[in-house]
């Protein structure tokens, strides 16, 4: 196995090979959770958020449909947890993999039975349980930050199971920025710049 990077937290825990690497991927996962929960709160970090909100239609596509910047101070701050912890590589490689799969699962336009959907919540991050967090209303937009584990949205309160109008009532987007020339590229580039309500 190859030498773990950085810090190496995980080390001076006297945590080694795979129960390193479980843990290393359960933190940042935690850490997704929490960043997604700043960018909210943060107002410009919202700005650049709400690119990946503005999409009047949710589906696989955008679990990838971020702005460059934010892409970009999301790896600097996952980069900065790795090299923390002493992540060895491969729990890096599984964790990305990992966060980038139940990313498109949990965007995508999919229907679940009710039981199948209930019983995927309790531990992922479902298609219903993560729509809920693209409503227009910003009360439901703020909930339901996971990507992968569902549980940080149980354990840190910000769970909810449905939205105030059902799943086939709720808006999806940010209404100010629904517009058809709202989703062009260079539109979509110079959102953050631009006022919300």
């Amino acid at each position: 196995m190859p030498k773990s990077l950085g810090l190496e937290l995980l080390r001076w825990l006297g945590l080694h090979g795979a129960v390193a690497g479980i843990l290393a991927a359960l933190l940042l996962d935690l850490l997704i959770y929490f960043q997604h929960r700043v960018f909210h709160a943060v107002p410009v970090l919202w700005r650049l958020h709400r690119v990946h909100h503005a999409d009047p239609e949710l589906d696989a596509s955008s679990g990838l449909s971020f702005h460059p910047l934010e892409i970009l101070l999301s790896m600097a701050i996952k980069m900065a947890a790795v090299i923390a912890l002493g992540t060895p590589p491969e729990a890096v490689l599984v964790f990305e993999v990992l966060l980038n799969a139940t990313s498109l699962f949990n965007h995508a336009n999919l229907a679940l039975p009710a039981w199948l959907d209930g019983a995927l919540r309790l531990v992922l991050v479902t298609p219903d349980m993560h729509r809920v967090h693209h409503s227009e209303v910003r009360a439901e937009t703020d909930s339901d930050f996971g990507f992968c584990l569902s549980c940080w949205d149980r354990l840190f309160g910000t769970y909810r199971a449905e939205p105030a109008t059902g799943q086939l009532g709720m808006v999806i987007g940010v209404a100010e920025f629904c517009a058809d020339q709202e989703q062009r590229l260079d539109r979509l580039l110079t959102h953050p710049l631009r006022q919300s309500g």
